[in-house]
């Protein structure tokens, strides 16, 4: 299995031994050793469908590695994270997914009606099995533990990815800025309860319900 180790915390390099990789389409900003890429787009099982964007028609290309070396991957100067999965599914916006190990199984599920990203709308991202998946933030993420005492509310400008036994609510009418007089618009929150994890970044996108 490729292994992932970060070169600082924007340049993940990935060390391969005959193994496969899938990532976003262009990432790729070094090489050595022997590598072959192979691009890939549209449905199907595995990275290549990992989404096709229902709110705007957009399609996003990924590309299979696979050779013996490193290759290393970068995405817009982006913080990356790595999430090390041991059967359990991992939900993520599909703009910050940017590399995981082929043997992971990878789909988009529905999330209900909600504000979101930059186009990443009523669908997520879904990776799940046994291996390693590198996502990217805008800043260093945070970690926050979802408890059954303790839900969570997020703004969805800052949501990254979760895993764990979570349910997600999305409630209209309320976000962060609405209390100090800035909100704009219908905005959103994301209520998680249950058991878990959740990532976010400390910066905040438009979002499909307002600026948040």
């Amino acid at each position: 299995m490729a292994q992932f180790r970060l070169q600082g915390s924007k340049v993940l390099a990935v060390d391969m031994t005959g193994d496969a990789v899938k990532a976003k389409n262009g990432a790729m900003v070094a090489y050595d050793g022997q590598m072959s890429f192979k691009k890939m787009t549209g449905g199907g099982e595995g990275l290549r469908g990992m989404v096709t964007r229902r709110l705007t028609g957009e399609q996003m290309a990924v590309m299979e590695v696979k050779g013996h070396g490193t290759c290393f991957f970068a995405d817009r100067a982006s913080e990356i994270n790595l999430v090390q999965l041991q059967g359990e599914k991992l939900y993520v916006e599909a703009s910050n997914l940017l590399c995981t190990d082929a043997a992971l199984r990878t789909g988009t599920t529905f999330t209900g009606l909600r504000g979101a990203s930059q186009g990443n709308g009523l669908f997520t991202t879904t990776v799940e099995g046994n291996g390693q998946a590198a996502i990217t933030s805008d800043g260093p993420a945070v970690v926050l533990r979802v408890t059954k005492q303790y839900p969570l509310h997020v703004d969805p400008g800052a949501y990254i990815a979760h895993t764990g036994g979570l349910k997600q609510h999305f409630q209209s009418g309320v976000n962060f800025r609405t209390f100090i007089g800035e909100g704009s618009g219908e905005a959103f929150q994301i209520r998680f309860e249950g058991e878990g994890l959740v990532y976010v970044q400390p910066s905040e996108r438009n979002t499909v319900g307002g600026e948040i």
